[in-house]
């Protein structure tokens, strides 16, 4: 009935509005679910592609933070990210020369981390092949109420491989999964290419970019303060559990790779940590996880317990873990405070050089994101 519902929905919008009415189950229709926005990353990593993947690691926390000013009944959305390489020669060819290096989560250092680890060779852009995966091997939400987008980047035509593109778009969008196509080159050569019929066989948007041009980030007066505070908030962090060592030590490690891109991006990365939306680890961090769980702290073995709180009785981890909490939340309104006074100074530096915006990823892809969402009732803040 679902795929019934959605496929209506593209000639019959008024039918299918009160079909949806009619049919949607309790979770569908509950004010209080906290709705989703997931985005899956296509990234070709052929030889010509370096600049493009150079733009995609400069820009994954300004994208996330554009996603986290988002809101829908009065909520900030679960942001779930996937990502994608494809067309490189080393991956196999009967597999469509493509590889999922994360599917949707919310580890969005794990995201950086595969990012980071990209590499480009020559190959064959298989674009149907990878959509077509996309849409059948991620774990995309079947609601209704929640934003689901395939973003993909690349050049060469549109057409290659096996699978044709235009039944891969057809199943993206029967499924409610909306296609974005980024031709990296000249506009016209990419239409002729057929990534605008892609992007317009799922309801999405055709964009073009030049994939070498530098991405221009506003350094502000706040980055080194923001920065300093993201220091102090990587004190607050609890590592727990076999995996917990490892991934508090991928943490610091994306925040040297954002840092690497110059202050204004590690500013980013400490805006997105400061949101409790967008960056939660309780899968590792006690922290969160006693957010997320008030029996946590009880029902932990004490093996599992970083060094520190080993030999503490009940009532001094909660105590621990409390303090903790206080001094984030304390620091993350900081960052918070800081990053409002950041915007308003980028916002004037954009005024400064109106019309010398260069035509690089970030630039197309946030916009669209941006328009996309309020089409699904997501309220964002005013443009910065």
């Amino acid at each position: 009935m679902f795929k019934l519902i959605s496929i209506l929905s593209l000639c019959m919008s008024t039918i299918c509005l009160l079909a949806t009415d009619l049919n949607q189950s309790p979770k569908e229709l509950d004010p209080n679910r906290t709705a989703k926005i997931q985005v899956a990353l296509l990234l070709d990593t052929s030889g010509s592609m370096d600049g493009l993947i150079e733009q995609a690691k400069s820009q994954l926390w300004k994208m996330v933070n554009e996603l986290a000013t988002s809101k829908k009944n009065g909520k900030a959305p679960a942001i779930e990210l996937a990502l994608y390489e494809y067309g490189k020669s080393s991956l196999p060819q009967e597999k469509g020369y493509l590889q999922q290096l994360v599917p949707l989560t919310n580890d969005l250092d794990l995201v950086s981390e595969k990012l980071f680890s990209l590499t480009t060779n020559g190959g064959d852009e298989y674009c149907g092949w990878v959509i077509q995966d996309a849409t059948e091997n991620l774990e995309w939400s079947e609601s209704n109420e929640d934003l689901k987008i395939i973003i993909i980047a690349g050049n060469e035509e549109f057409t290659q491989g096996n699978i044709d593109y235009k039944k891969s778009c057809k199943g993206a969008i029967t499924n409610g999964i909306v296609v974005n196509t980024i031709y990296c080159g000249d506009c016209e050569e990419g239409i002729r290419y057929l990534w605008k019929d892609g992007a317009d066989r799922a309801d999405g948007k055709y964009m073009c970019i030049n994939q070498n041009d530098q991405v221009a980030h506003i350094e502000t007066p706040y980055d080194s303060e923001i920065g300093q505070l993201n220091d102090e908030l990587n004190k607050t962090y609890v590592a727990f559990g076999t995996k917990g060592k490892e991934k508090q030590a991928r943490q610091l490690s994306q925040d040297m790779n954002a840092k690497s891109y110059g202050a204004s991006n590690n500013a980013e990365r400490a805006i997105s940590k400061s949101k409790k939306s967008t960056y939660n680890n309780a899968t590792w961090d006690a922290v969160d996880a006693m957010a997320e769980n008030d029996d946590f702290i009880e029902e932990v073995e004490e093996e599992e317990l970083p060094d520190e709180m080993k030999g503490m009785d009940m009532e001094e981890r909660k105590e621990y873990i409390e303090k903790k909490a206080t001094e984030r939340a304390a620091i993350q309104a900081k960052i918070q405070e800081a990053a409002k006074k950041r915007s308003a100074f980028i916002a004037e530096k954009r005024k400064e050089a109106a019309g010398e915006e260069k035509n690089t990823l970030d630039a197309v892809m946030l916009k669209t994101v941006r328009d996309q969402a309020k089409k699904q009732n997501f309220q964002f803040e005013k443009s910065k």
